[in-house]
Order: structure tokens, then C-alpha cells, then sequence
């Protein structure tokens, strides 16, 4: 029997989790299943009403705050660069500036894979992109949780590949002000503070950052302002909040070169791009609620509402014409979740089930323009998209060893699209009802080794107007169907490893068309095929003992089209666009006395294609190497020396539509001086 966590305690779960973030990580147990911990993890003071997924999935990554926290980046989505196979993909281009991506999707924008969640809420805009991340400041991140695969039965759209919940401060009376200056014009304060008294808890984020960029016709601001309210009974039965977090962008957009620009000067900014600029809005709003059902159940209740707003002004290349895209959205959503744990003669038995659903409502607009001066309507459409969901999985443990996760989750589509400039409408197409059977299994072949194996369907449909009937006929969603099986060894105290090699197959994936030049089409999406997607990972994290640490992973993966679409018979057999052959990660940190801290990491990548025919060369490819040395003056203040892309590595961004390309120089080495100090 598994009675639900005390208030005011630890669960279970965070408690494993715990443990192989501490000092010295824990060797492996039931307990910890198959996460692997990097850093530390915050310990939060009320109890988890649902499962983690750190207690029930099985590819899961979590990425503590201490790391994520001292992290100098330009935006948000940098910090899943520590994260073991996670595919970074850099534009460098005002607001829109970067995304990740994982298990052989690109994070270019064309097929967004990823299910996004900022303390629970889903935080992806109606294309599945990431607009919301950029407003978490590294400063208020307590950690961010990875879910690799298709066996996770939480979520339904734009979870193809998996999910990631990034988690901020909550509780505490401990606070942070940061102030760093460095390379390329930066200025970057940030202040996090946590208030509580009794049953009330109160947490703030202001954080403020400018940049002049290293290329020209880069600068850029940013501000952030974030609240948490709670309010936990005494009893411990309930807990009530409410979360809001505002975030402004306004930058300057350099514009891509052409791949002999780049190299005779990566700092240039072209002609063309002089008037190309952009300007992001977003504002989360979140009501949360949980409790308790009786002695053995809780339930877990949010509503929120996200407004995203971006205007931008973009020339593409030197021949293209200038482009203002207008996206205004307001998506609302209410998720419910239940967990009960009845008594039974298993090791361990629970029930987990929830509902959600969301109702977007989208602004999507493109004009040619001159100087920013509209010339001609590209594109003008208003489309509300709603989704319901269901799932429901249990946790059966019949035998300490062995752990069976069966799932079961069904989605609904509906919505409306019109075309104001053409004045017609369409409704989305009859998916049907969406089933996505998945199950996960684990087992303890010694104390130190856990096997495990997963399978499970996710699904993909279309974003912008490709979702709607816009042409006769009916289209039935992508199916995506995965599996992965590894190994998790810790042979001693302190040093974990987990290896896997994993599937992930799509009946009929489709990917956003670009459109660079302006041409709209007829679509947003287009076909690419049927496809199969393969690779392995293999991880390890290190606490060898209290003053060293160290962390890798390489992932190797290739993303094929099996058999295309009809208009496109050369891409069979060829390899999906902007997908590197492989990734790594790796670090490692020396603290030889309590004042004293030195770390060196980096990251990389392998050369992708550009296209889909696979004539047109690799690019893409680096391996970026970081220092730090941070210094604690006295109990309450700090100071660190980052010195990034510490060789001064040449590395771009490659792209290429219709016939146009383009190429995004990355930064080169850069030192940044910070002062944090305790509050």
C-alpha cells in the first residue's frame, strides 16, 4: 500500500528524485526507475497530487536548477543545450530566434515535436512553437523535465515526440539578484524572491536584458515580470494558486548571408535587412488547485489562458521581398487529473486518469511590405482550433521488481477556419476520435541494473489552415508509433548510465512550408511521406565525490522518408532536411574548496542536409566548448567568469526553400562577468 504524501512532506517520488541529485547520487532501485538527475533539483514543500513523470515514464531527463541558474544565454531555449540528445537549432533572428527539438525532429519550425509545459501548462502556439519559454529567465528555473518518446499519455497535441515541463520557483524564503556584463553589449539583471508565511506563499521574477549582438542590426531588449500567489489549509487537503508572467521582446533583425558573406565576414549584416525588425508579446495566466479524495485519492485542477502576440517585419534574401507576419493568439484551457492509490495485495497499484482541453482562437496575417509599409495582403486568416483530450494509466507493481505502466489516451479535434481576404470558410477535418494506445515496462535485473522497455502512439495534424478542408476531401491524422528499449547500469555510488535504442515510425507526416519569398500558396503544410525515425543514446552522469562531477551523452539518430509523397519521388529513401546524424553533451565541474567552483562544457552537432533530395551538401556542424570559474566572496555574494565558445569555433545555421538558401552565423567567443548575491 502507497497512502498519498503528508502535507508538507516530500513525496516519494521527489524524495528518489532527490537522491541522485544530492551530493552523492544514489545507485539505482525501483524507486528511481530511469530518470537520470544532472544538478539539483528544488525540493517543493507541498505534496505532488499526480504522478511525476520521473516515477512512471521511462526516457526522462532532469535538468536541476543550480546548472540551468548560473547559465549565461540571450534566451531560454539555450538552456536545453546541457540536455543529453536535444537538438538546438539557432536563427539568431530577433524574436524569432531559436527552438529545440529531439528524436530526429528539427527544430526549424517546419514539424514542431514537442510538447512544451511551463509549470504544468501547455505553453506551445497553435504551430507548435515555443514562444512562451523566452519569459522564464534562467534565474527563475528550478528545473526542467525531459520525456523522450511516445509512451507519455498526459498529453495529445504536439506531443509527437515527447514533452518537456520546465519548473520555477515556488515557496521558500530564499532569493537571487544577478547582474551580468559581457561580450557583444549585454546587460542582463535578474531578481527572484520567494515569500511565505504560514499557509501563504509568495514568489516574484523581474528580469531585464539587452544586447547589442555580435553581428550588426542585432540589437535587441528583454523584460520578464512574473507572480505566484498560494495558499496550502492547514489540514493539508487543499492547495490553491494563481500564476501570471508577462514577457516583452523588441530586437532588431540582422538577416541571413549568403554561405561566402558568411565566411569573409560573419558580423555583416546585409542591405537588404536593414528595415527587418520584430516585436513578441506573450502573458500566461494560470489558476491552480489541488486536494484530496478521501485517504487514498487527489486530484489536481488548472485553468489557464496564454496570449501570444508577434509582429514581424523579414526580408529572407537579397531578392526576396519584405514580409510583415502578424500572429495574434489566446488559447484557453482547463486540465483535470485524479490519482488513487487503493489497497491491494501488489507491491504497488495506481490509477491515474485526466481530462483538458483547450480552445484556441488565432489571428494569423502576411503582407508585403516596403520600409514596413504594407504594400499587398499576403495572407488573412482567422481560425479557432479546440481540443479535448482523455487518458487514463496505472503504475502496477506485482513484484518489487517489476513495474507495468499500461496507457490509454483518446483526442477530439474541432474548429473553424476563414479566409477573410478570400472570403471562404472551412471546417477541420473529421479526425475522428484520435486513440493512442501506449505501455511501458521496467525491471530490476540486479540493484544496480534496470531494463526497461516502451511502446506507445502519438499524432500529428497540420498547422495554420492545414487542419481545415481547404481542398476537397478528408484527411486522417499522422499516426506516430514508437518504441525504445535500455539499459539503466549504476555499477557504484555515484555513477549512473542509461542506454537505449529507440523507433519512432509516421503514417503520414506533413511540415510547414516556409514560404520565404512570400508566395502563400494554397497551404501552410505540405506532405512529406511516410517516415521512419531510428538512432540510440547513451548517458552517463558522475559524482565522484564531493568536489568533482562530470556528465555525457551522444546520441546517434537518422530521420529517413520511407515512401514520399507523389509529387516528390526523389526524396525516397533520403534523409529529412536539417536533422545532424548525431549530438553530444558533456561537462565537467571541479569544486576544490567551498569558495571555489571551475566547470567546463559544450555541446554539439553533425552536419545536416538542407533538402530533401540530399543533393545540396551538409552544413550545420560544431562542437562548442564553455569555461567558468565562479568565486563565493562570503555567505551571501558571488561572482563568475563564463568565457563562451571558448576556441571561437566557426559554426551557421543552414536553411533552404524553393530554390532560395540562407545562412545564420553563430556567436563566437564571448566573456561574461556576473554577481549574484543572496537575498
Amino acid at each position: 500500500m502507497n497512502p498519498p504524501p503528508a502535507p508538507h512532506r516530500l513525496s516519494r517520488a521527489l524524495l528518489a528524485a532527490l537522491a541522485c541529485a544530492a551530493t552523492v547520487p544514489s545507485v539505482a532501485a525501483a524507486q528511481d526507475g530511469t530518470v537520470l538527475t544532472l544538478s539539483t533539483v528544488q525540493a517543493r514543500a507541498t505534496a505532488e497530487r499526480t504522478l511525476p513523470a520521473r516515477s512512471v515514464f521511462s526516457s526522462v531527463d532532469i535538468i536541476g536548477g543550480d546548472l540551468l541558474q548560473q547559465q549565461k544565454v540571450d534566451h531560454s531555449w539555450e538552456l536545453l543545450m546541457n540536455a543529453p540528445g536535444v537538438q538546438v537549432t539557432q536563427f539568431k533572428m530577433g524574436t524569432d530566434a531559436g527552438r529545440f527539438s529531439f528524436r530526429g525532429f528539427n527544430g526549424e519550425g517546419r514539424i514542431n515535436a514537442v510538447k512544451l509545459l511551463i509549470d504544468g501548462i501547455p505553453s506551445n502556439d497553435n504551430a507548435g512553437g515555443m514562444p512562451y519559454l523566452d519569459a522564464v529567465f534562467p534565474l527563475d528555473v528550478s528545473a526542467i523535465e525531459i520525456v523522450r518518446g511516445t509512451n507519455d499519455a498526459r498529453y495529445g497535441l504536439h506531443a509527437i515526440a515527447g514533452d518537456v515541463n520546465v519548473l520555477t520557483r515556488q515557496g521558500g524564503n530564499d532569493g537571487q539578484l544577478s547582474v551580468t556584463v559581457g561580450s557583444f553589449g549585454t546587460r542582463d539583471v535578474q531578481v527572484a524572491k520567494g515569500l511565505e508565511n504560514g499557509a501563504w506563499s509568495q514568489n516574484y521574477f523581474i528580469g531585464w536584458r539587452g544586447a547589442d549582438g555580435e553581428r550588426d542590426h542585432a540589437e535587441g531588449t528583454q523584460r520578464s515580470v512574473a507572480g505566484k500567489w498560494f495558499y496550502t489549509d492547514p489540514d493539508g487537503r487543499w492547495h490553491a494558486g494563481l500564476t501570471s508572467r508577462y514577457y516583452k521582446n523588441a530586437a532588431l533583425e540582422a538577416g541571413y548571408l549568403s554561405y561566402a558573406e558568411v565566411q569573409a565576414n560573419p558580423n555583416q549584416s546585409p542591405a537588404y535587412a536593414r528595415d527587418d525588425r520584430s516585436e513578441r508579446e506573450t502573458l500566461q495566466t494560470a489558476l491552480h488547485l489541488d486536494g484530496t479524495l478521501g485517504t487514498n485519492g487527489s486530484w489536481n485542477a488548472k485553468a489557464y489562458q496564454n496570449a501570444y502576440r508577434n509582429q514581424r517585419w523579414v526580408t529572407f534574401t537579397a531578392g526576396g521581398a519584405q514580409q510583415e507576419r502578424f500572429n495574434d493568439e489566446t488559447h484557453r484551457g482547463l486540465m483535470l487529473t485524479t490519482t488513487w492509490r487503493p489497497t491491494t495485495a501488489l507491491t504497488e497499484f495506481v490509477l491515474d486518469a485526466g481530462v483538458d482541453g483547450q480552445w484556441q482562437d488565432n489571428t494569423a496575417r502576411r503582407f508585403r511590405t516596403v520600409a514596413r509599409e504594407r504594400q499587398a495582403t499576403l495572407r488573412d486568416w482567422n481560425f479557432d482550433l479546440d481540443t479535448r483530450g482523455a487518458y487514463v494509466h496505472a503504475v502496477i507493481r506485482p513484484i518489487p521488481a517489476l513495474k507495468i505502466v499500461p496507457a490509454y489516451r483518446v483526442d477530439h479535434i474541432e474548429g473553424d477556419f476563414h479566409n477573410v481576404d478570400a472570403n471562404t470558410r472551412a471546417p477541420v477535418y473529421d479526425y475522428g476520435l484520435i486513440k493512442q494506445p501506449k505501455l511501458s515496462v521496467s525491471y530490476d535485473l540486479a540493484s544496480t541494473t534496470v531494463a526497461y522497455a516502451n511502446w506507445g502512439r502519438t499524432f500529428q495534424i497540420g498547422s495554420g489552415n492545414g487542419a481545415y478542408r481547404t481542398q476537397a476531401g478528408n484527411l486522417l491524422p499522422s499516426i506516430n508509433e514508437g518504441w525504445e528499449a535500455g539499459l539503466k547500469w549504476a555499477p557504484t555510488l555515484g555513477l549512473q548510465t542509461r542506454v537505449a535504442y529507440w523507433e519512432q515510425r509516421a503514417s503520414d507526416e506533413v511540415a510547414t512550408i516556409l514560404g520565404v519569398n512570400g508566395s502563400v500558396g494554397s497551404n501552410e503544410v505540405g506532405n512529406v511521406g511516410k517516415t521512419l525515425r531510428r538512432g540510440w543514446d547513451a548517458q552517463l552522469t558522475w559524482q565522484a565525490n564531493a568536489h568533482w562531477r562530470a556528465w555525457a551523452a551522444y546520441s546517434r539518430q537518422k530521420a529517413v522518408i520511407q515512401i514520399p509523397d507523389p509529387t516528390a519521388p526523389s526524396t525516397r529513401g533520403r534523409q529529412i532536411e536539417n536533422v545532424p546524424n548525431w549530438l553530444t553533451s558533456a561537462g565537467v565541474e571541479y569544486t576544490p574548496t567551498q569558495d571555489w567552483t571551475f566547470s567546463a562544457w559544450g555541446n554539439g552537432q553533425g552536419d545536416y542536409f538542407v533538402e530533401r533530395t540530399n543533393t545540396l551538401g551538409r552544413y550545420g556542424g560544431y562542437a562548442l566548448l564553455n569555461l567558468s570559474a565562479r568565486y563565493r566572496v562570503d555567505a551571501r555574494n558571488q561572482l563568475a567568469l563564463q568565457l563562451k565558445n571558448a576556441t571561437d569555433r566557426f559554426y551557421v545555421y543552414a536553411w533552404y526553400d524553393t530554390g532560395s538558401s540562407g545562412y545564420s552565423p553563430g556567436d563566437g567567443r564571448a566573456l561574461y562577468l556576473s554577481w549574484t548575491r543572496e537575498l
